[in-house]
C-alpha cells in the first residue's frame, strides 16, 4: 500500500481534475447529450492511462533536475522513495492502457493515438530548448476535448479543434505563472521558460494574453455549438475564475500560488463541464422540478 501511496503521489493522480472534464465535455458536445455508459468509461480509462504516462515520463525525464531543486528534491524519485525501474513500469503499463482504451474505441482513435501519447511524452523536455515549453503543455492537454469528441464521433472537424485551442491558451497560461516559482533556478540551470527568459513581470502579462484568448475560445465554442444560458452563465463564472487568479498572485507575492493553480483552475474545468451537462438534459431536469 505504501508503493501504491507513492506512484500516486509520482503521477499526482489528483491533477486528473484538469484534463477530465474537458474530454467529456467534448463528448457531450459530440453526442449532444451524455456519450454510452461504454463510451464514457473508455474515455475515462484513456485518460488516466494517458495522464498516468505523462506524469510519470515527466518524472523519469527530469529526476536530476528535480533532485537539484529544492522545490522538488522531495518527489518520489529523487528522494528514492520510487526506484526509476518501477516507475518505467508503469509508464509502460499505462502507455499501454490508453492504446488498448484508443483501440476500443474507435479506428480514428486507435489511429491517433500513438501521435497523441508523443505529444503528451515529448513535453517533458521541451523546457531544455523552447520556452514555449508552456504552450507543448497546453497542446498536451489540449487533446483531451479533441480525444473526447473522436471517441464519439470517430471523426474529426472544426468544433473540438475550438474548444482544444481555448484549453490550449488555458493551461500554458497557469503553466507560466506556476513556472515563477522556478525563475531563478530554471535561469541557472539554463532551462526555459517565459519566467526565465524574460521575468517575472512580463511572464504575468503574458498568462493574462494567453487567458484572455482561452475565455474568447470557450466562448466561441458555445456560439458554434449553439449553447445556450447555462453554458454562458458557467462561462462567466470561468472568466471570475481566472480573474482571480490574477488578482490573489502578483510577481512580488506567489504565497498563494497553490490555491490559484489547484483550487481556481481545477474549478474552470468543472464548472465548464457541468455547464454543458446542464445545457444537455441536466439542464431541462432541473426545470421539471
Amino acid at each position: 500500500m505504501n508503493t501504491v501511496r507513492v506512484i500516486l503521489e509520482l503521477v499526482k493522480f489528483e491533477h486528473t481534475l484538469f484534463a477530465l472534464p474537458f474530454a467529456y465535455l467534448g463528448a457531450w458536445l459530440a453526442a449532444a447529450g451524455p456519450p454510452t455508459l461504454k463510451v464514457a468509461l473508455l474515455i475515462l480509462a484513456a485518460m488516466v492511462g494517458a495522464r498516468t504516462a505523462a506524469m510519470a515520463f515527466n518524472r523519469i525525464a527530469d529526476a536530476r533536475i528535480d533532485a537539484l531543486n529544492p522545490r522538488t528534491a522531495g518527489r518520489p524519485i529523487p528522494s528514492g522513495r520510487l526506484s526509476l525501474l518501477t516507475a518505467r513500469v508503469v509508464c509502460l503499463l499505462a502507455g499501454a492502457g490508453f492504446f488498448l482504451a484508443s483501440a476500443a474505441l474507435n479506428p480514428l482513435a486507435l489511429i491517433l493515438s500513438p501521435a497523441a501519447l508523443a505529444v503528451i511524452l515529448g513535453y517533458s523536455y521541451t523546457k531544455r530548448f523552447t520556452a514555449a515549453s508552456h504552450l507543448v503543455l497546453g497542446l498536451a492537454l489540449a487533446i483531451a476535448p479533441i480525444g473526447g469528441w473522436i471517441a464519439v464521433r470517430g471523426e474529426l472537424n472544426g468544433l473540438p479543434l475550438f474548444l482544444g485551442a481555448g484549453v490550449l491558451f488555458w493551461v500554458a497560461g497557469f503553466d507560466v505563472l506556476y513556472a515563477c516559482q522556478d525563475e531563478a533556478f530554471d535561469r541557472r540551470l539554463g532551462l526555459y521558460s517565459i519566467p526565465a527568459r524574460w521575468g517575472a513581470p512580463c511572464a504575468f502579462r503574458v498568462a493574462g494574453l494567453f487567458h484572455f484568448l482561452a475565455f474568447l475560445l470557450f466562448a466561441l465554442t458555445g456560439r458554434l455549438a449553439d449553447l445556450g444560458g447555462f453554458y454562458f452563465v458557467g462561462l462567466l463564472l470561468v472568466f471570475v475564475f481566472l480573474f482571480l487568479e490574477h488578482l490573489i498572485i502578483s510577481p512580488q507575492d506567489l504565497s498563494r500560488l497553490q490555491t490559484a493553480f489547484f483550487t481556481l483552475n481545477g474549478a474552470v474545468s468543472i464548472v465548464l463541464f457541468l455547464a454543458t451537462w446542464l445545457e444537455f438534459g441536466g439542464g431541462r431536469f432541473l426545470l421539471k422540478q
